[in-house]
């Protein structure tokens, strides 16, 4: 078969893997054109390629710069040829990453060919009030996690009397484990922007600002390639107006995510909170009439103007329509960038699409940090705004991350806490000072030394500061413990009552142990032991031990485990040998 093109993934994970190794040591053993292309969402197994020939397209994982790698794609060979998700197909949905690992991301005419911009020409022949019709009758609710209706939020905006307007892309995707717009932006920066464009038509906009998180720099990068490229073909003049377009770099402050703190940083002040009302539609970034939507909200729009709003409408469920992109992480075979019809099952991402084995999963965190974890009992439920919440879970803009039977849920919602407590603005009490105490009582738990108390203070305190806080971050701060305390109670007891971390991850409640009848002593354990912890005759010292798993990780014949026990770092603790 001759081949007529390979495309390579170049976005940040590509990259990270080695990418760009790949794209180079292929131009040189090759006349075949060699494009970088955007994410083509099969994280698991970056560096990627994929050999597009005149019957079919072939893709390769895990390809090195190697000559033997390039030799095996160039020759179409068998073995290297990628294991995908085996339901990928029956599951998944590409609407809005349909044409994503097709063509380079900032070839303004190889969009166009894939049918870019004809969502803006034909919303421009339209009347304004027509296309915020159209956009309502989507039912599109927003995607960064508070799924407000989008079509009633340009409504508002749209009839607003005034000279200037702003429209605001939220890009500060600050989820631990969340790429879902970083992908969005590096792979399609300008189906992002034509979606603003055609807001911008929709609602007498003339100023656009993209807020987005300075860590992503290739994010930048591409978009600000394709404004300029925008602007020098004219595609910025909207109604006779040429557009403002501007890339805001943020902090990285995850309270940014917050609207009325984004346009807080956007003036140049400390990313902070307020009020509303007044909303931002009413007086947003300098007093103006603005407006903010999330990247994948953006990117939607296109497609909706195109299709048509009934077409996008029958896709999805009652409680949300359209597809969802989510960032697929943690205890799966295949983690990834995925994008699902709205009312697929948890089970069926987790199980069909990431490849997880039945039984072999605890619960899922969706939602990122502000999110809740979900027990696998429950992963029958349809993923839709309503069904999530209902289940004390949030959409949020799209992460999940599945947590494996061999992790603790204690230290779970005690990890994800840490990192909200530190990301308030201080602003309110109860998100201030209730997270931080919040966080505490964990840290006395998972240290083992904690009490029945310290349960119920986290029930109590956990409401308060969901009922107290000013903004979104506190408001959902506590959904990670509090659904914990809901669905695994039993965890929280093992550790405050019979001071044992069922899972034998919490350092202070567990020893490691040498089962010395099948070691070979080879002395890797001990080679890579950094505190000197474990003796000559391989006996583990629990009392200096961290429990980094160093140990258990460099050991060849699995003969070092965690067990029951708990020194806690105390010197009257006994060394665990086991055999």
């Amino acid at each position: 078969m001759q081949i007529k093109e390979i495309r390579v993934g170049v976005s940040s994970c590509g990259l990270a893997a080695g990418a760009q190794a790949v794209v180079d040591k292929l131009k040189q053993k090759t006349d075949v054109t060699v494009l970088g292309v955007g994410c083509i969402g099969h994280c698991y197994a970056e560096p990627l390629v994929e050999v597009v020939t005149a019957d079919t397209a072939v893709l390769y994982g895990n390809v090195s710069d190697k000559d033997k790698d390039i030799d095996a794609v160039l020759s179409l060979a068998e073995e290297k040829r990628l294991d995908v998700r085996p339901a990928r197909s029956e599951k998944e949905n590409l609407k809005i990453t349909g044409i994503i690992g097709k063509f380079e991301p900032t070839d303004i005419d190889a969009y166009m060919s894939f049918g870019g911009f004809e969502g803006l020409k034909k919303a421009l022949a339209m009347p304004a009030s027509d296309v915020v019709t159209e956009v309502k009758d989507s039912f599109l609710r927003g995607r960064g996690g508070g799924g407000f209706p989008t079509g009633v939020k340009w409504s508002l905006l749209a009839n607003k009397e005034a000279d200037e307007k702003v429209l605001i892309c939220n890009a500060d995707e600050g989820d631990p484990g969340a790429f879902m717009d970083r992908s969005l932006m590096e792979s399609l920066p300008y189906q992002v922007l034509e979606g603003m464009l055609i807001a911008a038509h929709a609602t007498a906009a003339s100023k656009i600002f993209i807020y987005c998180r300075a860590e992503y720099p290739l994010a930048i990068k591409n978009v600000k390639i394709a404004i300029e490229t925008i602007k020098a073909r004219g595609l910025n003049v909207i109604n006779g107006k040429g557009l403002d377009v501007q890339v805001k770099e943020g902090a990285g402050a995850f309270v940014c995510g917050e609207e009325t703190a984004l346009i807080h940083s956007l003036e140049g002040k400390r990313g902070m909170p307020r009020f509303r009302p007044p909303y931002p539609t009413d007086s947003g970034y300098l007093g103006l009439p603005s407006m903010i939507s999330n990247v994948e909200t953006f990117a939607n729009v296109p497609i909706i103007i195109r299709e048509g709003a009934a077409a996008y409408a029958a896709v999805g469920t009652e409680g949300g329509r359209g597809t969802k992109l989510f960032a697929l992480a943690g205890d799966v075979k295949y983690p990834g960038l995925v994008e699902v019809p709205m009312g697929v099952t948890l089970a069926e991402i987790i199980y069909g699409i990431g490849g997880a084995e039945p039984g072999s999963v605890k619960a899922v965190q969706t939602g990122g940090p502000s999110g809740g974890c979900i027990p696998a009992r429950l992963f029958d439920t349809p993923v839709d705004y309503d069904s999530l919440n209902s289940l004390g879970a949030i959409m949020g803009s799209g992460g999940l991350i599945v947590i494996g039977n061999n992790r603790c849920m204690v230290e779970t919602a005690r990890y994800f806490l840490d990192f909200t407590h530190r990301e308030s603005c201080g602003k309110c009490t109860f998100c201030r000072v209730g997270a931080k105490r919040m966080f505490e009582a964990l840290e006395r738990i998972t240290g083992g030394e904690g009490t029945a108390k310290d349960v119920t203070f986290l029930e109590e305190m956990g409401k308060k500061v969901k009922a107290g806080s000013l903004c979104g971050l506190g408001a959902t701060a506590p959904n990670p413990v509090l659904a914990t305390l809901r669905y695994f109670k039993e965890e929280f007891d093992a550790h405050v009552v019979d001071r044992q971390c069922p899972a034998m991850e919490c350092a202070a409640l567990s020893d490691v142990a040498i089962h010395k009848e099948n070691c070979t002593e080879c002395g890797l354990c001990i080679k890579n032991c950094a505190v000197n912890a474990i003796s000559d005759d391989y006996i583990v010292d629990n009392r200096i031990c961290t429990r980094c798993n160093s140990c258990i990780e460099a050991c060849p014949q699995n003969t070092i485990s965690r067990i029951p026990g708990g020194s806690g770092f105390s010197s009257s603790a006994d060394s665990k040998e086991v055999g």
